[in-house]
């Protein structure tokens, strides 16, 4: 089965374009690490909150995308702009559209 991971973020007021633009700007590259599946959404509640939604080969695969220089510069460039507030959730992917 698939790993499956979800999760939020709160960018500084203003700031959320700009983290979209980073989070979406390497999307493509994901595929050649063994993503499946990569949705950066808007909250309907809230201005500042983006939400990720990701379906990788494995949590290894996931891991070792984090680990790459383009990873780790994009989320270096994104880090000032969020306030600190992040939630996360750890899936096991049973299937259906995208999976």
């Amino acid at each position: 089965m698939a790993y499956g991971y979800i999760g939020s973020m709160k960018t500084q007021p203003g700031k959320r374009d700009d983290v979209v633009a980073i989070l979406l700007s390497g999307a493509e590259s994901l595929r050649d690490l063994g993503c499946r599946n990569y949705v950066v959404s808007l909250a309907c509640d809230d201005p500042d909150t983006i939400v990720v939604t990701e379906v990788w080969d494995s949590k290894e695969h996931h891991d070792a995308s984090l680990r790459s220089p383009e990873a780790k510069e994009a989320i270096a460039t994104a880090m000032p702009m969020l306030t600190g507030e992040f939630t996360s959730r750890e899936l096991v992917v049973v299937g259906g559209l995208g999976a």
